[in-house]
């Protein structure tokens, strides 16, 4: 069977480099399609990604939020007596607390302000897993203290790096207070902040003066060895009904379904996605359906010999499947520069995975299959009769 596959003539790959042209806009228009699907797909994994960071690194098994809490973005407080009510439960072995707030950093060379993630921790009992804080702590217990994000833009900051090379620490100002950098952490930027700092609760209290101290914003709850999360969680549910308590796998999940869903700029990424998809159905339709349109009376001809529709239908969506193929290389090439293009510009990691570039495959064959699809109706008008 397969001898017979090989023998035969391959119509489909004939039709469409006879004209070159056509070919070349076909392909350039899925790829430009593909482009745009993967960047925008692109954006919003980095998205996630960069807002997951945080996450990641808090120390604890179960988390207690304001059910008005919707992101590390719009932070909502509750009293802190909560956190002390879910330490009296079977099963917990520490508790620990985080403000977090977003305050103004002024650059020191442009004496701009910039918006700036502020995390809070006790030195004594860090509740992140960075080792620059646990290095850093007997620093940190001193007032005014706080660790910058290396990973934060030169542009937006400052020379922060390179002064505290030459020096132990360098004095800015932030929310009008002076305060002193006395070490680096790396976490990132995302779409929440340009940059981040940790500093002590002390310091933040300072720092935002208007903050109640008993009021916080994430209550983390180290459980004891071999305990049942789900069970506990299930008690504390029902024994704390005005806080949320979630794993940090439910954390994750809560701060990506605001940007996915409440925030606008996760529609914008999908959105830009679904106008890729139909742009290139668009494109290689016309691309078909003018193919089909010029060689109708060849069709006509070869159902005059006997070859019926489904013959015929098969060269059409051999010929989308060929350009799926085509198409696809050079867009997915193209969007691997401007992932590191975009990467080195905004400091957001966007990477390719091997999962978005499967399903940006599988949409470009779907995408040129339905086009095709819909050529198909012009090969009804291959009437044997017009030839003759």
């Amino acid at each position: 069977m397969l001898r017979k596959l090989l023998r035969r003539t391959p119509l489909a790959w004939l039709q469409l480099k006879r004209e070159k042209t056509r070919l070349a806009v076909a392909l350039a228009g899925i790829a430009f399609a593909d482009i745009l699907i993967f960047f925008q797909l692109g954006l919003l994994e980095g998205l996630f990604d960069s807002v997951s960071k945080p996450y990641a690194m808090m120390q604890g098994d179960l988390f207690l939020i304001d059910p008005l809490f919707e992101s590390l973005n719009v932070v909502r407080s509750f009293p802190r007596q909560r956190l002390y009510q879910a330490a009296g439960m079977a099963d917990i072995e520490s508790i620990n607390f985080m403000y977090i707030e977003s305050g103004q950093w002024r650059n020191p060379q442009t004496l701009k302000n910039e918006a700036t993630m502020v995390f809070s921790v006790d030195p004594d009992r860090p509740s992140l897993t960075l080792p620059e804080v646990r290095s850093h702590r007997d620093q940190l217990k001193l007032l005014n203290r706080i660790l910058f994000d290396r990973a934060a833009s030169k542009k937006l900051f400052g020379d922060i790096l390179e002064l505290l090379a030459q020096s132990n620490s360098v004095p800015i100002q932030f929310n009008d207070v002076q305060t002193k950098v006395i070490g680096t952490f790396t976490l990132g930027t995302s779409f929440a902040a340009n940059g981040n700092i940790i500093t002590s609760h002390s310091t933040f209290l300072r720092l935002f003066p208007d903050r109640q101290a008993n009021q916080i914003d994430i209550g983390i709850i180290q459980l004891k060895p071999g305990s049942d999360v789900e069970q506990v969680q299930a008690a504390m549910r029902s024994h704390l009904s005005d806080v949320l308590v979630l794993t940090q796998a439910e954390f994750v999940e809560h701060e990506k379904r605001y940007w996915q869903t409440t925030s606008p700029i996760g529609f914008l990424f999908g959105f830009g996605a679904a106008i890729g998809f139909v742009v290139g159905t668009v494109i290689v339709y016309q691309i078909l359906y003018s193919d089909v349109s010029d060689h109708l009376p060849e069709y006509a001809t070869l159902k005059a010999m006997g070859y019926g529709d489904g013959y015929l239908i098969s060269i059409l969506l051999q010929e989308a499947l060929i350009m799926a193929a085509l198409g696809f290389i050079p867009g997915f090439i193209v969007s691997l520069g401007l992932y590191s293009i975009a990467t080195s510009a905004t400091l957001i990691p966007i990477t390719m995975s091997m999962n978005r570039a499967v399903l940006v495959l599988g949409l470009t064959i779907v995408m040129c299959v339905a086009s095709g699809g819909i050529a198909m109706r012009k090969l009804q008008e291959a009437d044997p009769a017009d030839i003759f």
